[in-house]
């Protein structure tokens, strides 16, 4: 190990020290679904869960995990899809054209109901990277915008340019933070691949692969938000999402790739 690698090993060890004020948490597998379409993401609302992949979402029952309805949006020109969220009976999802360059993004709205696509809102060449995972909270649009290594790096950055983007309900970008060097570590050479607020007012993040969930809040003060924990998981990264239907509970929908499965899990 080199002289400069070894400084920032350091460095990583003694920001992870410093950063991680663990609490105590758990998570605890509830159920487990098998979808073979189970590659990108999952959303979900009061009654179903909704599995997102590239240019297809397909809608399954909650309680007995049978398919609802399955729709192709690459007729309406979308090819990757990175994440969703559910709001009002609208499914927001991330889209971005991963892993070409110059990065660019937008917003795709449909109607879970009718699955139609009904609404847009396109950053183009986003100045922030890209659009992977978006979540609402008091108010304001939560997004995350990731950056890459290697041949995926946008020219001069790499994974230390992701950030955390609050936008408020107009688009209009009014903070953003980074994410602490150990977790830019684990990111590397991929990036932050998931995010949902819990209603404990944590922000629980993924990478790309790993079976982990990383527990982050905002910081009093500076830029660089705050590593509250990492938690072993039965998912492998990619889009996550929190069941906010279920008030006394704090559930968690993932999905394992290797298995084809989405899981339930419950968050202590």
């Amino acid at each position: 190990m080199n002289f400069r690698k070894t400084i920032f090993t350091s460095v990583c060890l003694v920001s992870c020290f410093l950063s991680v004020q663990s609490v105590a948490q758990t998570i605890k597998e509830i159920k487990k679904f098998r979808v073979t379409e189970a590659k990108q993401a999952v959303a979900v609302d009061e009654r179903f869960f909704y599995v997102i992949n590239n240019s297809t979402i397909t809608k399954f029952g909650k309680n007995d995990g049978k398919q609802v309805a399955a729709w192709d949006v690459s007729k309406a020109g979308i090819k990757h899809l990175n994440s969703g969220v559910v709001i009002k009976g609208k499914l927001y999802c991330a889209n971005s054209n991963y892993p070409e360059i110059p990065m660019a993004s937008s917003v795709e709205i449909f109607d879970v109901n009718t699955m139609q696509h009904i609404g847009n809102h396109s950053f183009g060449i986003a100045e922030h990277g890209s659009l992977t995972w978006i979540d609402q909270k008091d108010g304001y649009w939560w997004i995350g915008f990731a950056h890459y290594a290697g041949k995926e790096a946008s020219e001069g950055r790499d994974v230390r340019w992701t950030s955390l983007v609050k936008y408020d309900m107009d688009w209009r970008a009014t903070e953003s933070w980074i994410f602490p060097k150990n977790i830019v570590a684990l990111f590397t050479p991929k990036s932050n691949s998931g995010g949902a607020w819990g209603k404990d007012g944590l922000l629980y993040c993924t990478g790309h692969d790993a079976a982990e969930l990383y527990v982050l809040r905002l910081p009093k003060s500076g830029y660089t938000l705050e590593h509250v924990n990492t938690l072993p998981a039965p998912i492998q990264g990619q889009g996550i999402a929190i069941d906010h239907s279920v008030k006394d509970k704090l559930l968690l929908y993932g999905l394992n790739r290797s298995e084809n499965t989405i899981t339930l899990s419950e968050i202590n």
